[in-house]
């Protein structure tokens, strides 16, 4: 199925990633993200059905989209989500399935994701201690996110990233600890910075601790690190190896070194709302669409609109940066 040209916007991005929240719910309450306590979840009918989901991206695929992720909230907390997995592997087009959950369920989905079909998975590791996970998470759990780890690994993902949120004043002391483990593992790691999508809105830019510094702490405790080759220009990590060849580190860096200008990627938050970036303040209606079972060409048309009108950049580093109304957890990380 086509139902036109690629996503190409205004500034000729071309977009061939989509990430799908599948539910706002989580079961920790990382500070960068959600609120401690009382939150308002989404009732289940405005969630998007997993046949929903499926149509949606089928007529990405068909403009070109191959490449999906699936978010949260914690997306392990959608029952049956290995059926969905299943779905969207059947769709023609598709080429990757990614999956980026907190762990803490993996170990007991682990086997059935990938047997459905999903490809890749980022897991999330903020600390390697117990009291600097319990003041991140507000809750506990540390345990049960190796165990997603080691699940991961024993199923066979042939690519298991690592994410760590990086938050001055308590990310410094666990920089090493994490590079180790991730180097002893085989894996993956990348360093996230803090960004302004809290939903307590607490967030400061001198909260903010740069790829940049954590490289070089990552050199004085580990050892010399050189940078990668970057074959996926539209990736968000600047990647660098360690010397030795034991390993890579990579480094996300939305407030200090912004990546908008190779952006190819778009959002659906859970209840159907496209966004084509994560601090729009505008969002596309896909969800009335699809309920109201329209054609193929108008959907893709919402989708066309939604791309053309993004911006150039998010412009966190800006003086007018406008903070989105939703927080993480809402939007899909």
């Amino acid at each position: 199925m086509t139902t036109g040209g690629p996503l190409i916007d205004n500034l000729g991005r071309v977009h061939n990633s989509l990430r799908i929240s599948v539910t706002d719910r989580c079961n920790i309450r990382c500070f960068y993200c959600m609120p401690e306590e009382n939150v308002r979840f989404r009732p289940r009918h405005e969630l998007l059905s997993f046949e929903e989901i499926t149509r949606l991206a089928r007529v990405m695929a068909g403009l070109g989209v191959n490449k999906l992720r699936l978010t949260g909230g914690e997306p392990l907390v959608r029952a049956e989500l290995p059926k969905l997995v299943s779905q969207l592997a059947a769709v023609p087009g598709i080429d990757e399935i990614a999956l980026t959950t907190n762990g803490i369920l993996l170990a007991e989905q682990a086997r059935a994701l990938k047997d459905a079909g999903l490809t890749r998975v980022n897991i999330s590791l903020d600390a390697m201690t117990e009291e600097t996970f319990r003041r991140i998470s507000r809750r506990d759990g540390l345990d049960r996110v190796l165990a997603g780890i080691a699940a991961a690994k024993e199923v066979g993902f042939p690519r298991i990233r690592l994410n760590t949120v990086a938050i001055k004043g308590i990310t410094e002391p666990e920089i090493p600890a994490l590079a180790k483990f991730a180097k002893h593992e085989g894996m993956e790691l990348r360093f996230i910075e803090f960004m302004p999508l809290d939903a307590e809105e607490n967030w400061q830019h001198d909260q903010v601790l740069t790829g940049e510094e954590i490289r070089r702490s990552i050199e004085t405790a580990i050892g010399p690190l050189e940078p990668a080759s970057r074959p996926d220009p539209s990736q968000p990590a600047m990647d660098f190896n360690y010397q030795d060849g034991s390993g890579s580190v990579g480094f996300i860096n939305p407030v200090s070194q912004p990546f908008c200008h190779d952006c190819n990627r778009l959002r659906v938050t859970a209840e159907g709302q496209l966004r084509n970036c994560l601090f729009s303040t505008v969002e596309w209606d896909a969800r009335t669409l699809l309920r109201k079972n329209v054609g193929d060409e108008e959907l893709a048309q919402l989708i066309r609109d939604c791309v053309r009108a993004k911006k150039p950049g998010h412009g966190i580093d800006s003086a007018d940066f406008i903070r989105p109304q939703r927080a993480m957890y809402q939007i899909g990380g």
